[in-house]
Formats: C-alpha cells, sequence, structure tokens
C-alpha cells in the first residue's frame, strides 16, 4: 500500500472519508507486491519456511494457480506509535488478500491502515483490486481495541468481493469489485504492509503485535486451511528485521521489533 502525507486527525476514530484532502491522497495509495529481501547479513535462524520482504510481514500460502477462493482473518486494532526516536508521520498496514505473492498480476485484498503523526492516531479501512489504487470505505469508524474481522472472496478470475466487519460496533462494509487484471488464485495471505504512496515506503510505524485469529483460507474444492504451513515473510529493511512472526493453526501473530 502506498503513503507519504497523512492527514492529521485528533481522534482515535474516523471516518473513511472525512476529507477531500483524504480522497487526493487516496488516489495516490495502493497496495504493492512482495517486494522480495535477501535478508539481512549473517541471519541465523531455525525457520524453514521463512522468506524477507521490504514492505510485508506475515504469512502467505504458494500454492498452484487455481487454489483459493477466499481468505479471512479477525484482528484487534492496535496504537501504532514512532519507531524509537522517530518524530513525524509513520503508518501500516493489516490486510488479508488473494494473491500479489509470487502472483504479480493483481490482488484482491481489504484492510486497515494505521498512521501516527506527532502522537495523534488516525485509522482508514480500505479495499483494493491491484494494479488499481485503493479506496476508502465509507460508513465504517475504527477505534483502538475494535475487534476487526476482514474477508476477501474471488467470484471469477477478474471479479470478486471484500468485506471488513468491525466487531465490537456491528458495522460491515462490503464492496464486489471487477478488474481486467485476472487473479491467478494461488496466494492467500495475512499480512502487515509498510505500504506506499507515490512511488516509496511510508515511513513504518511501531504497531506494537497484530494477531490474525480465526485465519482460514478456503480453497475451490470449498477444503479449508489454517494458516500453518503457509510460508513466513518478515520484514527488513536496512539491514534490519523489523518484524517477528509466527503461526499456529489457526492465527498468524505479526510483531514488531
Amino acid at each position: 500500500m502506498f503513503t507519504a502525507l497523512f492527514p492529521v486527525l485528533l481522534a482515535t476514530a474516523v471516518f473513511a472519508r472525512p476529507s477531500p484532502g483524504l480522497e487526493a491522497r487516496l488516489t495516490r495509495r495502493r497496495s504493492g507486491l512482495k517486494i522480495p529481501s535477501n535478508g539481512p547479513d549473517n541471519l541465523v535462524t531455525n525457520i524453514t519456511n521463512a522468506e524477507f520482504s521490504s514492505n510485508w510481514a506475515g504469512a502467505a500460502f504458494e500454492s498452484p494457480a487455481g487454489t483459493f477462493q477466499a481468505v479471512t482473518g479477525t484482528f484487534t486494532v492496535p496504537t501504532p506509535k514512532a519507531p524509537s526516536g522517530g518524530s513525524g508521520s509513520f503508518a501500516a498496514s493489516a490486510w488479508v488478500g488473494i494473491d500479489g505473492d509470487t502472483c504479480g498480476t493483481a490482488i484482491l485484498q481489504t484492510g486497515l491502515d494505521f498512521t501516527v503523526t506527532n502522537g495523534r492516531v488516525s485509522y482508514d479501512a480500505w479495499f483494493e483490486y491491484f494494479p488499481a489504487f485503493a479506496t476508502d470505505f465509507s460508513g465504517i469508524t475504527i477505534s483502538a481495541g475494535n475487534q476487526i474481522r476482514l474477508t476477501a472472496t474471488v467470484s471469477t478470475a477478474t471479479s470478486g468481493t471484500v468485506k471488513i466487519e468491525n466487531l465490537s460496533t456491528g458495522v460491515t462494509v462490503s464492496k464486489s469489485l471487477t478488474s481486467s487484471a485476472k487473479l491467478c488464485q494461488e496466494n492467500a495471505e495475512w499480512i502487515v504492509e509498510d505500504f506506499e504512496e507515490g512511488s516509496s515506503l511510508v515511513p513504518f510505524a511501531n504497531f506494537g503485535t497484530v494477531t490474525f485469529s480465526n485465519a482460514v483460507a478456503t480453497m475451490v474444492s470449498g477444503a479449508t486451511t489454517g494458516p500453518s504451513g503457509a510460508v513466513i515473510i518478515d520484514l527488513e529493511q536496512n539491514n534490519q528485521v523489523l518484524t517477528s512472526v509466527s503461526t499456529s493453526s489457526s492465527s498468524v501473530t505479526v510483531e514488531y521489533l
């Protein structure tokens, strides 16, 4: 996802479209494909199914085309803060999606941006069918501590639906999307991202810990699977690993280091 300028909002609960300025920001913002990284020098790890990326942290299945139909996960909205010694604006995004890892033609995804600007926190709920830009949902308010369930479902190779449920307030928003970009349906993922705005990654926020619980990927066959066995992706920038990721049969935990 893409960000360089962040709106300054006083409350931790915000509406999806509070100002024309935010709409202008969203015309430049979109989630990015996974950017591979070799990882830091001399890193020793006992995780065999681990990869490094400069913009993604989380877990992703890498399967044959035509495997996945849907992905869902629930997380508690964190309160982001500036990294140690940082000042200004910092952000990150938690999302679920289909494709964008080994499939680079499209991503069907939905999620939540969390931004901190000089101590002031804001949240934006969004949807995207990459390579189109992200768009904010209207009609949903997000606050720190809310339980949010995200779902992305493929309808055809060029269409799908996305849904965000605020389980704490009972509000649900959804959107049907179409595109000329074809989904491969070979990746299902649960990700915290250092997204982009314009052509550069945003300064990455300290988001604490995001745990996607009740994390399920549904296959075209109708079978379901949890994230254990998915590829673990840690975020690494400037030779420094910024996250620690773990999975279980029903969850993905992404911790900021």
